[in-house]
């Protein structure tokens, strides 16, 4: 990095308070900001603050804006900065890019709808007061149902994110991080959803002491001096997370 590198500013999805950030695609971007060791000030967003990024040409958020350059989209920043900042890569082969982008939509779709009825009483209380009635109805439409309706907290809930975390699990067993001997972005992709859960809600989605996905969890949370465990959030996965 440049001594006169500029500070990058990111649009990062906050709740009822500024510094709880609850986006896990936020999370994925903060921590490849972290990878690369580039200066970053986040601006706290709301879901109905629309208007603040429109002239982005952006509907959600991430949004980095570099040196008056701005980027959307969670997998479109990634690859922007490993474009403009090729040291300390976040993918270090086209091999790692392909297999990057298999856990990022596995991720989307597969593992966040089952985090979703685990948490989502937690989130409600958590987001902005001028946000909820726009999630709801986004929500709702989306889901085809109410959202009291998708609440699900049973056993059979907390088994499938079990099951489906089958194939990082047998990873993690044999590596410390899901790209091998150091983290990259798959690493930051599946964590977001954990990280995500941690700010808004106290559950504890790994529920086995002696799972290797809560000892990467743990090793995830410490990396670039606790950066996501000083976040705030719940204390959860038998690891010593702050709480609040």
């Amino acid at each position: 990095m440049s001594p006169t590198q500029p500070t990058i500013e990111m649009y990062d999805l906050a709740g009822r308070e500024d510094d709880r950030r609850i986006s896990p695609f936020c999370w994925r971007i903060r921590l490849a900001l972290a990878h690369k060791g580039l200066p970053v000030r986040t601006i706290p967003w709301r879901l109905t603050e629309k208007d603040v990024i429109r002239g982005y040409g952006a509907t959600s958020v991430p949004v980095i804006v570099d040196d008056g350059h701005a980027v959307s989209d969670s997998w479109d920043v990634a690859l922007y900065l490993d474009a403009t900042y090729p040291a300390n890569p976040l993918f270090d082969s086209p091999q790692a890019k392909a297999y990057a982008l298999w856990f990022h939509h596995w991720t989307e779709r597969c593992l966040h709808p089952l985090i979703v009825p685990i948490i989502l009483e937690d989130v409600l209380l958590h987001l902005h007061e001028k946000d909820l009635e726009f999630f709801r109805a986004t929500r709702e439409r989306a889901l085809g149902k109410p959202l009291e309706l998708v609440m699900d907290r049973s056993a059979d809930a907390f088994e499938r994110i079990e099951r489906a975390l089958s194939p990082a699990r047998r990873t993690l067993a044999q590596n410390p991080f899901l790209a091998g001997v150091a983290p990259a972005f798959a690493d930051y992709t599946l964590f977001g959803a954990f990280q995500w859960a941690r700010c808004c809600s106290p559950q504890k989605l790994i529920q086995k002491k002696a799972d290797p996905v809560s000892a990467w969890l743990s090793r995830m949370l410490d990396l670039y001096d606790g950066l996501a465990r000083k976040a705030k959030g719940y204390a959860v996965w038998e690891i010593n997370a702050l709480s609040s």
